[in-house]
């Protein structure tokens, strides 16, 4: 799937956002994330997930830890399934589902050290 000039931009805004949160406020929701970036329905999430897969996508080739990883779904304290599907593609996190929450923890800890 293609992004639309939109899209990318989008991307570009979700990457100041989460870059710019003070370590207090992280990680936060989908839902929180597209009330910041002043998104309205429809597909509010979807959009933010796809921004976020965009993000990853760079961080990964560029060796950076994925600052997608700040943000997490309202149900739990982890990202939605798609970020770990897309983790696992990129060959940042291990095929292993059992693996998948370890690794998250990783992930987000080196974005955090990253931040300071």
């Amino acid at each position: 799937m293609s992004l639309t000039m939109h899209d990318s931009d989008l991307s570009s805004r979700l990457r100041e956002l989460l870059s710019g949160l003070p370590d207090a406020a992280v990680p936060i929701t989908y839902k929180q994330a597209a009330e910041a970036l002043g998104l309205t329905p429809p597909r509010t999430i979807q959009r933010v997930a796809q921004a976020l897969e965009a993000m990853m996508r760079e961080d990964v080739a560029a060796g950076r830890p994925m600052l997608a990883s700040l943000v997490v779904s309202r149900r739990g304290d982890l990202p939605r399934q798609g970020f770990f599907e897309l983790a696992v593609e990129l060959g940042r996190f291990p095929a292993e589902p059992a693996q998948h929450e370890a690794a998250y923890r990783q992930e987000l800890e080196r974005v955090m050290a990253l931040r300071g």
